[in-house]
């Protein structure tokens, strides 16, 4: 049974979350700040519905610890009044998987909350042709969902891993931003340029490897070491 953890300080948001997600089969929990959620094992949960704007600790600031101090790969939906593209380039860029503004659909919820734990169980399953793919000092364990570089360990996030993997696997090929939002986040709506975010951030963790990402202007992204 799949756990959800619900983040916001309106109470009256949270119980609607709780009871609709309930009804879906979810086991939900809900918390009223982000350092509530803190107290929580998070270790628990496979999906965090985040609200941005609360008193104390922000989600934005929840995200991250959720990331880099706890180092887990759940998936993160933010669900916010905040609408502008910046707003939604920095949660994406601190490993947010979606990102849904109030006033919100329920139905439109659940439709993304089940894509992301469906795309999230088939990474999880799923082992690929090869276990581990190796391209001069770096690693990937597929099975694993493991970047290493130059022997050091390096943490992705989901989306962060899907999109090296698709360009690492296909050597050379060009892929398009709309070959890889398809590929990558599918169902999820996000614009183009998160893609260029992405591939920014995944640069800077590869290090001195992050030149074989290259951008072929026009065209798109590939990996490509000649």
């Amino acid at each position: 049974m799949q756990h959800i953890l619900v983040v916001d300080d309106e109470e009256d948001i949270c119980e609607i979350l709780k009871f609709n997600l309930e009804s879906e089969g979810y086991v939900v929990d809900t918390v009223n700040s982000a350092e509530e959620a803190m107290q929580k094992k998070l270790e628990r949960y496979q999906l965090f519905l985040l609200d941005i704007m609360m008193k104390g600790m922000s989600g934005y600031k929840l995200a991250d610890e959720i990331r880099k101090r706890k180092k887990l790969q759940a998936p993160i939906v933010f669900i916010t009044a905040k609408t502008s593209e910046n707003d939604k380039l920095t949660g994406f860029s601190l490993g947010a998987d979606d990102f849904i503004t109030k006033p919100f659909s329920v139905k439109e919820i659940l439709a993304r909350v089940k894509a992301l734990l469906r795309r999230s169980e088939s990474k999880e399953s799923q082992e690929g042709e090869e276990t581990v793919i190796r391209m001069e000092g770096i690693e990937l364990d597929v099975a694993r969902k493991r970047l290493t570089i130059d022997g050091n360990r390096e943490d992705l996030t989901p989306i962060e891993f899907q999109l090296l993997h698709i360009l690492i696997r296909n050597p050379g090929r060009i892929f398009n931003r709309d070959q890889i939002l398809e590929s990558v986040w599918r169902d999820v709506n996000v614009t183009e340029r998160t893609v260029d975010v992405h591939i920014t951030r995944l640069r800077r963790k590869l290090g001195e490897y992050g030149k074989f990402l290259v951008t072929r202007k026009g065209f798109g992204y590939c990996f490509e070491m000649d």
